[in-house]
């Protein structure tokens, strides 16, 4: 039997819960029609109620299961009653009910008579074996059956653990394993059917120590909040913050069933202050409004976050807790944090030694037991809980013998891998290549997807290297154009590497380039600080040259002899945005959260962000619409757009705002994002045409203005915009207009908005309450309504 991902067409989903529902929004998202069943309710006369209840819950949820709430629409729902038979339709089946062995036993039972014999069938079990499961369903049932457990909010969370049994088919396990990191844009880990899989195994083994630790050496969650959280390169929620969100209720039964599961050595043994907070209080962290943190009003109805004083039980107003070691590092390359903490003195070095060592060690000692990769163990870490290193990668920056030397010390006993690991005197589990088995022996290793930091160990591949960009050789005839500063903000290197780009595509001999990065945002925009220093210093000279180069940047890449595709991810703002309108072709990450947004500073798009939003909505309407007042709509809609600083909150919703164009593509894993950038280059580069700037652009003029400055009065006297609002709205205006002057039937190039464009931003640049805007963005990352 072979199953082929190009079948997996249809899917459906068994449970309605929080997760079932999750995983069809999911699945939605992905563009897969899903149907949705559950339980016909005792005396409810809706007989889907249930499978509704779900999706209701799954279209309020925040952050938003939906990437669109359209895609709701690919939903179908039903019960487990009348539309069982529907199932054969279904090319895969996951079924999200509740954790109890019988119940799963009885479904499969029901689901095997009607389900195709093509299908792959799944559960999302997160404690239940999957071979118990199965037990007396046929042979071809079995070969079909394999885990797929999501992590909650399946949206957000990369991980998906694949967990075949003995008799899953090696076919389905790869076919299916494509699918999920292709299509649902998951980051595949294969499990070992064993208690807690691998993220929950060896993520929740560390929670429980840490309680233990902070107990003996005296801190109070916050503080070891500090000390877990980004310093460490883990998730910004930390250790018990991440416990809160989770629900500590979880974490209890989790760890209870876990230590019940597993051998004695393991220690899951919950301390006395945490199973009273579960047990005795019930504050069981975010679902309660209770939990080691607690969230409050304060003065002026500002939000005060209070922390659990684990003596008394009280919570605290302790103010914003900071850690003088934490402080004393923050901003050094990751490497050099996590070396410098794992020797620091006193009581916080031996915290976080104390929780360092036990996760490493615990991660070796599961080696090969929770799956037989080791990347497998690192990837789950790092995608299920949020950590930018896994266990052995970590131990790599600490250097192995360092850290078995420090085991040892403490008295423990090695398990296999670490003590092969000291008698080969390896000092790391990753180098060159390879990386070592489970066993300890060297294993070649190439990673599954295009890593720049890898790529760039290969000096030839550096066509280019300023401080804050560089210009990468991706291989095939195509280039990268990256940027690599904090946020990815926008400055002279960044918009160099674009000018380099286009030169080396020039007299090299490449197809093209891609404008892309692999940091955590793709751009939040202009470097604000440089701007306003210049502004104050009133450098207009340097200002207007600085935004003219900036202009020139973006046009490049939309009027360039080769194909440009802009590959952007998380950020993309201002700037940012402006870059990915002027590409050739975008192809964006799925988590895709654009927007032209300089009105939240007082400005305006000065990178042709304005003229390029203004072209797409009139190029929209028909030819009989783009003159007079038929384009009003057209103006008004670029106007809302850019003057309400609308972000998208996904990909397909920038492509309904008008920031990608149907045309564009949309990759569920980012991590995928720069190869098929790449595929993309090559695609166009044949017979490649060179496109040439507008002259024809049909404009409003002054009849644009009066309707917006109409609109805007009563906004004003509604108290809807403040003062300075007006002032802002106003230049956007004359920009839309084509400026002032023109009538109704003029038509004007892209330079002559570009030129407007830029006058508007030195203008704004020019007054306080600009000005005043940009420095409280800067003081408080919050705009100022002025």
């Amino acid at each position: 039997m072979q199953i082929h991902t190009a079948k997996i067409q249809k899917a459906a989903v068994i449970g309605a819960g929080v997760m079932g529902a999750a995983i069809a929004a999911q699945l939605a998202n992905a563009g897969i029609p899903v149907i949705l069943l559950d339980i016909v309710l005792p005396g409810n006369p809706d007989r889907n109620a249930a499978a509704k209840t779900g999706i209701q819950r799954a279209l309020k949820a925040r952050p938003a299961a939906f990437m669109d709430p359209a895609r709701a629409s690919l939903i179908t729902l039903g019960n487990l009653e009348d539309d069982l038979g529907k199932l054969k339709d279904a090319d895969w089946i996951l079924e999200a009910i509740i954790e109890k062995l019988p119940a799963k036993r009885d479904l499969w039972e029901r689901v095997e008579k009607v389900a195709k014999k093509t299908a792959i069938i799944s559960s999302n079990s997160s404690g239940i074996p999957m071979h118990l499961q199965i037990e007396g369903r046929g042979e071809d049932f079995q070969r079909r059956f394999v885990g797929a457990h999501f992590f909650n909010p399946p949206r957000y969370l990369h991980l998906l653990e694949i967990i075949p049994t003995p008799g899953t088919d090696q076919q389905v396990i790869a076919d299916f394993s494509h699918f999920a990191d292709t299509v649902l844009g998951k980051g595949v880990v294969v499990a070992n059917d064993v208690p807690g899989f691998v993220a929950n195994r060896i993520g929740v083994y560390g929670i429980v120590r840490a309680m233990h630790y902070i107990q003996k050496y005296g801190l109070t969650p916050a503080q070891a909040d500090q000390l877990t959280g980004p310093v460490l390169g883990r998730a910004s929620s930390a250790t018990f913050r991440t416990a809160d969100l989770s629900g500590l209720d979880i974490i209890y039964h989790v760890a209870n069933d876990l230590g019940a599961a597993t051998p004695d050595d393991e220690d899951f043994t919950l301390t006395q202050p945490f199973r009273t907070l579960v047990e005795d209080k019930k504050w069981l962290g975010d679902k309660t409004g209770s939990g080691f943190y607690k969230k409050t009003r304060g003065d002026g109805g500002k939000t005060v976050i209070l922390n659990l004083n684990l003596d008394t039980f009280e919570y605290e107003d302790q103010g914003k807790v900071k850690v003088d070691a934490v402080e004393a590092i923050k901003g050094q390359p990751l490497a050099k944090r996590v070396q410098a903490l794992y020797t620091l003195e006193g009581r916080e070095g031996d915290f976080l030694r104390g929780v360092m060592n036990d996760s490493l060690w615990y991660a070796a000692k599961m080696a090969g037991h929770v799956s037989g990769r080791l990347t497998d163990i690192d990837n789950a870490l790092k995608w299920g809980f949020g950590w930018e290193q896994g266990p052995f990668e970590t131990m790599d920056t600490l250097g192995v013998q360092t850290v078995i030397t420090n085991l040892e010390a403490e008295g423990r006993t090695l398990p296999p891998l670490l003590a092969a690991m000291k008698a080969s005197g390896r000092e790391k589990f990753y180098q060159e290549g390879e990386v070592v088995t489970p066993e300890g022996q060297p294993t070649p290793y190439a990673a599954p997807y295009l890593i720049l930091t890898d790529l760039k160990k290969d000096a030839s591949r550096v066509v280019r290297k300023r401080a804050g960009a560089s210009l990468i050789d991706l291989g095939d005839g195509v280039l990268l154009a990256e940027w690599h500063v904090k946020m990815n903000a926008l400055g002279e290197d960044q918009l160099r590497i674009i000018e380099d780009a286009h030169r080396a595509v020039t007299s090299m001999g490449y197809a093209g380039f891609v404008v892309g990065n692999q940091g955590e945002n793709f751009s939040a925009g202009a470097n604000l600080p440089l701007v306003l220093s210049q502004a104050q210093d009133e450098e207009w000279d340097e200002l207007d040259t600085a935004i003219k180069a900036f202009q020139t940047a973006t046009t490049s890449l939309r009027f360039s002899p080769h194909p440009v595709v802009a590959a952007p991810f998380g950020l993309a703002l201002g700037g940012g945005c402006e870059m990915l309108l002027h590409a050739d072709h975008v192809v964006a990450s799925a988590e895709l959260y654009t927007g032209l947004v300089e009105v939240g500073v007082g400005l305006i798009p000065g990178g042709g962000g304005t003229k390029e939003m203004l072209l797409r909505f009139t190029d929209a309407l028909l030819p009989a619409q783009q003159n007079g007042a038929l384009m009003l709509p057209a103006v008004q809609r670029a106007f809302e757009l850019i003057g309400t600083a609308k972000v998208s909150t996904s990909a397909l919703d920038a492509r309904n705002f008008g920031f990608l164009r149907p045309t564009d593509t949309i990759v569920m894993n980012r991590d995928n994002l720069i190869a098929e950038a790449k595929r993309k280059v090559l695609e166009l580069a044949p017979g490649y045409i060179q496109p040439t700037p507008r002259q024809d652009i049909p404009v409003m003029g002054d009849a644009a203005i009066a309707a917006i400055r109409s609109a805007l009065y009563g906004m004003h006297e509604g108290k809807y915009i403040t003062d300075y609002d007006l002032v802002v709205s106003g230049e956007l205006a004359r920009v839309l207009s084509g400026g002032v002057g023109n009538n109704r039937t003029a038509k004007v190039s892209e330079q002559h908005l570009l030129d407007l464009e830029r006058e508007a931003f030195l203008t704004l640049l020019g007054k306080k309450g600009t000005q005043e805007r940009i420095g409280h963005m800067l003081k408080t990352g919050k705009p100022l309504r002025n």
